[in-house]
């Protein structure tokens, strides 16, 4: 008896055991068919998985004809919970699509036929999208929206759409015409490549329109009648977000156009063909806020429907499966004024060289205008350029000496030369003799006596000048100028020679033209500028931080944000005493200096600063042209990269400029 309780045990487990087999009913195998089918299907790919009625390439053949026009998206796929009925499980499989910028969620039902101690999939297109039958595929039409505008002061339309031709070859128009005649003439016609474009037409399908050009309506000279003359020669009218001119502000605002092959490609997606794309400054910068987002709609249709059966067909044989609603571009406010941006690249329209005008409004920062001359080949020199900006530096040397107890009544020593460490440094050519000898800080500064800023380099460290541009707004961060620039950079540390050379602009110190007019802009306002251009950085998420940006070295290219901004943060502000004395000095550049010819410029008294800086090795050595100006609640730089001196070059398109600005 004593073993029966042991015994009953073990039949009890024998029992149990041969029920639990008995409810096997191959659930487990189920719900692994189904996690299989699952991961085969997000990843677009069911070419290993079992199907019930369906061989599995065939299968694989149809899924990616169902989804090829969702590429290169693929889904999200996860398997619910499993539902068993006489050898068939349901299991629920939940799809989520990264449609732009929204998802794309639906569930669909797969079906598991059992077969032995296998799961097959039965085979339904409505598995891979709720309700789609046999023969049926999806579509994606894509409509991008407007661009943003880039808006000057007072909101004026800077790039906004205006009228353009797309000029090329229509093929079917082409008739018996030989393709390659036809496209040959029309590229001499246009001005582009004449077997590049040839090569283009040729390789065109038969129904192909083949863009050679785009004009703007507005003043084109190539004619309709010179267009249709040509076999296959057409012009489509059109519009595209353009500035006023070709040239206006181009290297600052950039420009946006169609996205190219290579820009689709690398897009990952972002972009389609007949997207509009910005290219460089401002409109690659803030791309996403002013390309918004498109619309996009996805239905299920009958493979093979031809645009002309659809446009036949009423009503719309294609059911909407789901939809994202677009936003148009935002526009990017800026604080340029149309008028003084075109009078400043008018002024440089004949200059040569690397040239810049760049003009703002103290009182608030507004940058009104930065133009970049012919001569910068497409580089934004008027923000970007890095350069010894020689005398007009004597403005930060003058404040460190005014902070040392001096005004510009003291006497300093103003010899014909000055040797240091064995470098001799003179003043410039011309420089009057009345005006060397014990002069005071004011005739020194008029005249602009390097020898006189020089001596005074022991009672003015390397550290104090630093800190006096930065007091000035210089060599620091602009957090709300919202583009890309050079700010300027004055080392903390220098001695003997390179000392000396700091004292009158030259050695390691450099200013961007944008720079020098935030120097001067300075002086007027009493108080550092802080420099502003674009109104709503952050409408769109770009950067508005990126104020630094590479060396003039890569002009004609586009210029990328350079990784190092400016770390140095602003010394002791410009005070309102400090500033009237140097306005005072400044004023008497123009009293009693060698800027005289801009005391006939009408309206408020102009105070102003030349500057002359060598640079490379020839002998005699070539010289950047530099001037600074305030006028009223204007602050203006000019800059010639390779011009001689900064008043006989710069200061005649300074007072062009004040002079039309009025």
């Amino acid at each position: 008896m004593g073993n029966l309780p042991k015994l009953s045990l073990v039949l009890i487990g024998l029992i149990l055991g041969a029920s639990l087999v008995g409810c096997d009913d191959g659930r487990a195998g189920a719900q692994d068919a189904a996690k299989q089918l699952a991961s085969a299907v997000a990843a677009l790919d069911v070419g290993s998985v079992p199907f019930d009625g369906k061989e599995s390439g065939a299968a694989n053949e149809q899924l990616n004809a169902v989804f090829k026009a969702l590429e290169p998206a693929k889904p999200a796929v996860q398997s619910g919970e499993l539902t068993l009925d006489s050898g068939t499980a349901t299991v629920p499989l939940n799809y989520s699509w990264k449609i732009g910028s929204e998802e794309w969620k639906y569930t669909t039902f797969a079906q598991f036929k059992k077969s032995g101690d296998k799961w097959p999939t039965v085979w339904n297109p409505a598995t891979l999208v709720p309700e789609l039958a046999d023969g049926e595929i999806l579509s994606m039409s894509a409509e991008s929206p407007q661009r943003g505008a880039i808006l000057g002061a007072g909101d004026v339309p800077l790039v906004s759409y205006r009228p353009v031709v797309n000029v090329g070859i229509d093929k079917p128009l082409l008739g018996a015409a030989d393709a390659a005649d036809a496209a040959t003439r029309m590229a001499q016609l246009v001005g582009v490549d004449p077997a590049a474009y040839a090569q283009q037409v040729e390789a065109s399908g038969p129904q192909a329109f083949v863009a050679a050009i785009t004009l703007r309506a507005d003043g084109r000279t190539v004619t309709d009648e010179q267009i249709a003359a040509i076999p296959g020669g057409r012009a489509i009218p059109d519009s595209l977000p353009l500035a006023p001119t070709r040239t206006f502000a181009r290297a600052l605002l950039g420009t946006a156009a169609a996205a190219s092959a290579e820009q689709i490609e690398k897009s990952d997606g972002a972009l389609k063909p007949g997207d509009t794309i910005g290219t460089g400054g401002l409109q690659q910068q803030y791309d996403a806020q002013l390309r918004g987002t498109d619309s996009t709609v996805i239905r299920a249709q009958k493979a093979g429907l031809t645009a002309e059966e659809l446009k036949a067909a009423s009503p719309d044989p294609r059911r909407i499966l789901f939809q994202v609603q677009g936003k148009p571009g935002t526009p990017l406010q800026t604080t340029l004024d149309l008028n003084l941006q075109q009078l400043a690249e008018d002024v440089l329209a004949k200059v040569g060289p690397a040239s810049a005008i760049v003009a703002l409004r103290p009182s608030t920062g507004a940058v009104l205008a930065a133009a970049s001359g012919p001569g910068s080949n497409g580089y934004n020199t008027a923000m970007l350029g890095q350069y010894a900006p020689g005398s007009i530096f004597k403005i930060v040397d003058s404040l460190a000496m005014i902070r040392n107890g001096m005004t510009p009544e003291s006497k300093v020593d103003c010899p014909a030369t000055l040797t240091v460490d064995g470098r001799t440094f003179k003043n410039a050519e011309g420089y009057p003799a009345s005006s060397l000898g014990s002069v005071t800080l004011r005739d020194a500064f008029a005249h602009s006596c390097n020898t006189a800023f020089i001596n005074a380099r022991d009672g003015v460290s390397q550290a104090q000048l630093e800190s006096a541009a930065t007091s000035l707004g210089v060599a620091v961060e602009a957090p709300a100028l919202g583009a890309a620039a050079f700010l300027g950079s004055v080392p903390g540390e220098a001695e003997g020679t390179e000392h000396a050379a700091s004292m009158i602009g030259q050695g390691k110190v450099l200013l961007s033209p944008l720079s020098a007019a935030v120097m001067a802009g300075s002086v007027a306002k009493g108080a550092p500028v802080s420099p502003q251009l674009v109104l709503n950085p952050n409408a769109g998420g770009a950067d508005p931080a990126a104020t630094s940006a590479p060396s003039p070295a890569a002009a004609g290219a586009t210029p990328t944000v350079s990784a190092e901004p400016p770390a140095k943060t602003s010394g002791t502000p410009v005070t309102a005493a400090e500033a009237a004395s140097l306005a005072d000095m400044m004023r008497a550049v123009v009293t009693s200096g060698h800027a005289g010819f801009l005391a006939s410029v009408p309206g408020a008294p102009v105070g102003a600063k030349t500057g002359t800086a060598e640079f490379g090795k020839d002998d005699p050595p070539k010289t950047h042209a530099w001037i600074v100006a305030v006028h009223g609640d204007l602050a203006v730089a000019v800059f010639v990269e390779d011009g001689g001196l900064g008043a006989t070059t710069s200061g005649p398109l300074l007072k062009e400029f004040l002079t039309a600005a009025g």
